[in-house]
Parts: C-alpha cells; sequence; structure tokens
C-alpha cells in the first residue's frame, strides 16, 4: 500500500450545539509539518466561540484545506494527513479511539480525543510571531498565511535583517488590526510580556490606504470605486443573530412592558455592600439579576419555553440565566447554569468572569445556549428603554435602561431620584398580562426597596 493510499482525511468535526460551519482563524501547522494525535492544528471561529481543533490521527501535513477567513461546512476535508516515512507513526500515537475512527467528530480541544481521564484541559494562548530571516530577507509580505497560520505583516525591515516579533494572542486582535489597516510589527505591546492587546491596536495610527488596499479583508467587500456602499456578508455571528432573532419574531407572540423605578435605594444598596466587602465587589447587574431569580421564583410561569411539536410548555427547574453582552464580534448571551444556586457575592464574580470571557471569545459554545431567561442591561449605551426580542426559545427577557437624575416625588415632596426604566418583553403564550405584571412589579419593588429583597431569599 502506497503512502497516498495510506492518508487520513480529517473532516470538519460536528461542533455541537447545532453548529453547521465553522471560519478558519490560524492554521497551527503547516505542510510537511509532523503531527501527533491530539496536537492542535487548526484554531476556526464559529458563530459562538473561538476554539482550537485537534487532528485525531499522526504523522505529515499532507494538505491544508482552506486558507485563513475561509467558511468551511462540517463534514467537508480539513486536514490531511499521510504517515512517516516507512509507515512509521510517532512513538505512543499509533491509534485513535474508536469514536474517531467511527467519525463521532467529537475532537474540540476541552473535550479531548485522548485515552486518558476526561479532563478538560486549558486552552493556552499562543503566539503570532512576525516572518522568519528568511522571509524577511525576500521581501516576503503576509498578512494571514493559510500555511503557516500566523499573522505575518510587512515590517519594512531591511533585506537581510530579522523583522522584530510580534506577539498576538487574539484573533480579535488581529482582525482589528487587519481593518484598521495597522502595522503590527509597528505596534508596541502593553500586555504581559509585550503581548499586544485590543488598546494597543486601538491607540496605533493606521497606514495610509494604499497599503491597507493590499491586505484584503475577507469580512467586508466593498462596492465598486464610486459606488460609496460597503457591503457586510451575512456569516458567522452575525448570520446566528439574524436567524434566531427573525425566528424569535415569526414564533413568539410577545409583548412589552415596562416601568420608571427610583433606583436610588438599589445604589445605595451595592455601596453599602462593597463598603463591607472590599475584596469582593457586588455590581448593579449581580443585584439585578438576584432580583431576577427572586422574581421568578415566585412566577416560574416565566422561567419556560414552549415546546411547539408536543404542544406543551416546560418549564425549567432550574434558572439559567442568560446575560445579553456587546463583543466584538455581536451580541452574544453567555449563560450562568442554576444560577438560583448562587449567592449575590458567587453571582457577581461569575457575571464579571463571564462576561469577560465573552468579549475575549474563549467561551465554550456550551455556554452560549441553554438559558431559559434573559437579562439585558441596555443602558450601558446611554439609553433608557426599549422593546427587546425575546432570545428564542426563552419565554421572557428583561431590559435595564440607564440610570439618571430625574425629579421624583418621594413622600408628598419633589425629589432629584436616580431611575431607571425596566423592560419585560414576555412569551404571551405562556403567561397573561396578570403574571408578567406581578414579575415586573416585583423586581420594580426590589430595586426601590432591597429590603423587600432580603425578605423573599
Amino acid at each position: 500500500m502506497t503512502t497516498v493510499e495510506r492518508t487520513q482525511v480529517f473532516l470538519l468535526p460536528d461542533l455541537g450545539e447545532g453548529l453547521s460551519e465553522a471560519e478558519i482563524v490560524e492554521w497551527r501547522v503547516a505542510v510537511g509539518d509532523v503531527v501527533t494525535v491530539d496536537q492542535s492544528v487548526v484554531e476556526v471561529e464559529t458563530a459562538k466561540a473561538v476554539v482550537d481543533v485537534p487532528c485525531p490521527y499522526a504523522g505529515r501535513v499532507v494538505t491544508l484545506h482552506g486558507a485563513a477567513g475561509e467558511v468551511r461546512p462540517v463534514g467537508q476535508p480539513l486536514i490531511t494527513i499521510a504517515p512517516l516515512d516507512g509507515g512509521d507513526e510517532p512513538a505512543g500515537h499509533a491509534t485513535y479511539r474508536e469514536e474517531e475512527r467511527a467519525g463521532s467528530g467529537n475532537v474540540l480541544i476541552g473535550y479531548g480525543t485522548g485515552h486518558g481521564g476526561a479532563t478538560r484541559r486549558r486552552r493556552r494562548p499562543r503566539l503570532a510571531l512576525a516572518p522568519e530571516p528568511t522571509e524577511a530577507a525576500a521581501g516576503v509580505s503576509v498578512a494571514s498565511s493559510p500555511a503557516g497560520g500566523t499573522d505575518r505583516a510587512a515590517s519594512g525591515a531591511p533585506a537581510g535583517t530579522t523583522a522584530p516579533a510580534v506577539l498576538v494572542i487574539s484573533p480579535i486582535v488581529r482582525r482589528l488590526a487587519r481593518e484598521r489597516g495597522v502595522d503590527l510589527s509597528t505596534v508596541r505591546g502593553t500586555g504581559p510580556g509585550g503581548v499586544i492587546r485590543r488598546a494597543d491596536v486601538e491607540a496605533t495610527q493606521a497606514v495610509p490606504a494604499a497599503r491597507l488596499a493590499a491586505v484584503p479583508d475577507p469580512h467586508v467587500a466593498l462596492t465598486p470605486a464610486g459606488d460609496g456602499d460597503v457591503i457586510v456578508p451575512l456569516t458567522g455571528v452575525r448570520k446566528v443573530i439574524a436567524d434566531k432573532l427573525s425566528r424569535s419574531r415569526r414564533e413568539i407572540p410577545e409583548v412589552t412592558i415596562w416601568v420608571d423605578v427610583d433606583a436610588t435605594g438599589l445604589l445605595e444598596t451595592r455601596a453599602a455592600i462593597n463598603a463591607a466587602t472590599p475584596d469582593a465587589p457586588v455590581s448593579i447587574l449581580a443585584l439585578l439579576a438576584r432580583i431576577c431569580l427572586s422574581g421568578l421564583r415566585r412566577f416560574p410561569q416565566l422561567n419556560a419555553r414552549v415546546d411547539t411539536e408536543a404542544q406543551r410548555i416546560v418549564q425549567s427547574a432550574g434558572v439559567h440565566l442568560g446575560i445579553a453582552a456587546q463583543t466584538d464580534r455581536g451580541l452574544l448571551v453567555p449563560v450562568l447554569r442554576d444560577a438560583q444556586r448562587l449567592t449575590t457575592a458567587e453571582l457577581a464574580a461569575e457575571l464579571a468572569a463571564t462576561t469577560t470571557a465573552a468579549r475575549a471569545g474563549t467561551l465554550a459554545p456550551a455556554r452560549l445556549t441553554g438559558g431559559t431567561f434573559t437579562l439585558n442591561n441596555y443602558g450601558v449605551f446611554g439609553v433608557d428603554g426599549s422593546t427587546p426580542i425575546i432570545n428564542h426559545p426563552e419565554a421572557a427577557l428583561l431590559g435595564v435602561g440607564r440610570i439618571v437624575d430625574k425629579p421624583w416625588v418621594v413622600d408628598g415632596q419633589l425629589a432629584v431620584r436616580k431611575v431607571t426604566q425596566l423592560s419585560l418583553t414576555f412569551d404571551h403564550r405562556v403567561c397573561d398580562g396578570g403574571v408578567a405584571g406581578g414579575f415586573l412589579r416585583h423586581v420594580a419593588d426590589c430595586v426601590e426597596r432591597p429590603a423587600l429583597l432580603i425578605a423573599n431569599v
């Protein structure tokens, strides 16, 4: 049997959670490289997260199917591996699991394809390096190398000299640099060890438009000169958001109700908590989450979904709280599972860690699904209210506007208070106005008089 006949073609695995495609962000290997079982060979971006994909085969890389920026469907060839000369594989890696032999596709970093226990491995940052001396000497300028998998911007270094190392961990930073036309080799990183952060790119002046035109952006296609229109492909996370919100509008008969509330007492309570526990500060969002959990305990009808196929309403035993978070990749809703089991301090810590990971693109896809109720703080955008769309298939969403000084009547006297608007959008199939109004009023009362929250937990 020849080497060609023995090549193994690794197909893009089923990434789970209903995802059907992924965009190649960065290749970790090049043609000719030797890989081992479970070695990460490519970083891909799905509509929900950026993940490393390990290869279940060992041998030498023959073909990389697709370049950085290309979208590959699940089940299509990703990488072709041939055995090493003589058919020998690296020691200890001659076999792979029966699940992979059968094509299960359960091969994402964090899930594992090893032969030991199921311990989840932490994803380690990888650095994108500048061109090697031989490439710099040849005048090579690579914005995104499909074979090498590194972000190699032209450094402008004289021939025969070594270009400075460009330390980039986040694919978001690389994409931002491409969009702004920033030469990463000219950016001084302020992160640990000189790693270039997003703020470093944002603070750097973009290169001239002529150089930017030489680095095509796979995400934005411009119309012919003179037209002025910009065409943004509806792909990736943008496409998932569009599909999900469109489905919500089509299927859910939603109603929005709202109320203005005096949040002065809530702000005072937060200040008192943080003064007492300075090492574990609590955010307003964490207190609002605690209030929502109290409301859902009293009105469980809203912690539900409609199963249209079985013609039934399913009320969840636990509250899997979704938190809307605006990121560079679009609006994501990471989920805190069984949030009702967390203390207020634990809620605050988990919220902070989760939103940070969501913005960094490091959350596992499973963390972005399975919510039963969503809390959306759109006040951070400086707006007072909205009619939010329900995160399908959930039954309700609470929106919170900005907190501003407004005239308010207190004990018959006009005073300046901290006022915000609460909006509740609910699925009219799961309950009527009495339940929705009762929930919103409970939330409003707890915001205005936090002592009621203590009385109900």
